[in-house]
């Protein structure tokens, strides 16, 4: 079906954050022919846009044949990528072009592209190649397979990342950790909660004011939309082949920011059992290894610093009999609790990459533990043995939670 396409710029939606359940011509789902909105938002990607605008193009023409469209939305780019984008229309008839002059952001230029869609599903893809187009057809895949939200993941098989330095990893999952605390509910509902590339249908999000901030759109979308059923598809995070990474430590403040807000909106902590599926097996077996824990920790901590021992300082009797204790939780749990996920990752290397990971997630438990510890016994004078004890006792949750969402997924790339 060839069309002659308008070169003319899409205007930019206006007032509050919301999608409709109608396209902007009026017309209900089931009337309009196109199934598949995809945005792009882009700020300086004049040198890939052409690249990843044909691959898709490409790949959707096979797929999805004119139900589909793209949606460049340009923040006025001092690159001119919009004029770069709008000169493709007339090689792409499915490519729409969308200039805004008075917003800026990431996560609001999606929503607004969302707003000019006419799909029954939307999507979000990067502009500069970091998202491989060719896992799209997996997302939409997973959608026609009912899912209400299929994100592409860098943290399950399949998922990985191509080339990051260990400060950006770290800033990657301090950031997802940070998550899990603030947001529980929303956050643990996936892998990879700082995805940029996902594909989620309309109704689901239809009339839902959203209130985005920062880079970060998938968040909003769990967090405000009426998102049931999630599929996760793995990918590999490619390195920015032009321009400059726009990821500065604004964004992370921004982020967290972003946390907050949301967890202010919704209100008391609910039932999160029943929107997460909370393992209680795997929980009970994580209980007894920390049970075991307890009584090496008791046994070192009574050895380093008991008067008729050692009679080493209280703080550094802890730590040390702490780390004893983490190493043999960790052994116990990865080859009882999690010795499902460890065999997929055999080998020495990978065992040694899971007690590196399980000694940073305990980290802040053992912080938590030794101040607690400390103020009970030194405060309140509680015998030492007793107040570790119930220093033990409370940081036991946390240490199952955030283990159970970050640790013992190796992401590697062959």
């Amino acid at each position: 079906m060839n069309r002659i396409p308008s070169t003319s710029l899409l205007p930019t939606p206006s007032g509050s954050l919301k999608i409709s359940r109608l396209s902007p011509t009026g017309q209900a789902v089931s009337d309009r022919s196109i199934y598949f909105s995809l945005i792009i938002p882009t700020y300086n990607e004049s040198q890939s846009i052409k690249d990843l605008i044909d691959r898709l193009s490409n790949l959707l023409d096979e797929s999805t044949p004119d139900a589909y469209e793209l949606i460049v939305v340009d923040d006025n780019s001092p690159d001119k990528t919009w004029k770069v984008a709008q000169a493709l229309i007339a090689d792409y008839p499915q490519l729409r072009v969308m200039c805004r002059k008075g917003e800026r952001g990431l996560s609001t230029a999606v929503i607004r592209g969302w707003q000019a869609g006419r799909g029954e599903v939307l999507g979000v893809i990067d502009g500069d190649l970091q998202h491989p187009p060719e896992v799209l057809l997996k997302l939409l895949a997973a959608i026609n397979g009912g899912a209400d939200l299929a994100v592409a993941s860098r943290h399950v098989e399949g998922g990985g990342i191509s080339d990051w330095g260990f400060i950006r990893r770290f800033l990657s999952r301090g950031a997802q950790l940070l998550g899990l605390i603030v947001l529980p509910r929303v956050v643990g509902r996936v892998s990879d909660p700082m995805s940029g590339y996902f594909l989620v249908r309309r109704n689901a999000i239809a009339e839902h004011t959203l209130n985005p901030l920062g880079y970060k759109i998938l968040i909003e979308v769990l967090g405000r939309g009426s998102v049931r059923q999630i599929a996760e598809v793995g990918y590999v995070f490619q390195e920015r082949q032009d321009g400059e990474s726009k990821v500065t430590w604004k964004q992370y403040v921004e982020y967290l920011h972003h946390l907050l807000r949301l967890r202010l909106s919704q209100g008391r902590v609910g039932r999160f059992t029943q929107r997460i599926g909370f393992p209680i097996g795997r929980f009970i077996r994580f209980g007894v290894v920390g049970l075991s824990g307890l009584f090496v920790d008791m046994a070192v901590l009574y050895l380093l610093h008991d008067p008729s021992t050692l009679g080493l300082g209280l703080t550094r009797s802890k730590i040390m009999a702490a780390e004893v204790a983490i190493i043999n939780n960790f052994l116990w749990n990865d080859a009882w609790t999690f010795s499902d996920l460890a065999g997929q990752q055999r080998g020495k290397r990978q065992r040694l990459k899971r007690l590196l990971k399980f000694n940073i997630v305990c980290l802040m438990g053992l912080i938590l533990n030794v101040l607690l510890l400390n103020l009970l016994f030194n405060k309140l004078h509680v015998h030492y043995l007793v107040a570790n004890l119930i220093a033990i006792a409370a940081v036991t949750l946390w240490n199952f939670w955030i283990n159970l969402k970050l640790n013992w997924r190796v992401t590697q790339v062959k």
